[in-house]
């Protein structure tokens, strides 16, 4: 994702989920940033364009043993 497109994204997040969230490029792909709470990576985000129509995907995987 565009620099500008990641900060957009990220001051969305910010206002409605959290304002620690930050997200960080990913070396190896251009179509997703990492999602990190403080200094815990939390989640993936990925870019989705479809018949011109852009939107995100916000991917959080929870690990039963979390949950204790």
């Amino acid at each position: 994702m565009e620099k500008e497109e990641t900060l957009r994204l990220e001051a969305y997040l910010k206002e409605k989920i959290n304002p620690g969230i930050r997200l960080v490029a990913r070396s190896q792909t251009d179509d997703s940033v990492e999602v990190y709470l403080g200094a815990e990576f939390i989640a993936v985000v990925y870019k989705d364009v479809d018949e011109g129509e852009t939107s995100y995907q916000f991917q959080m995987t929870v690990l039963k043993e979390d949950l204790q």
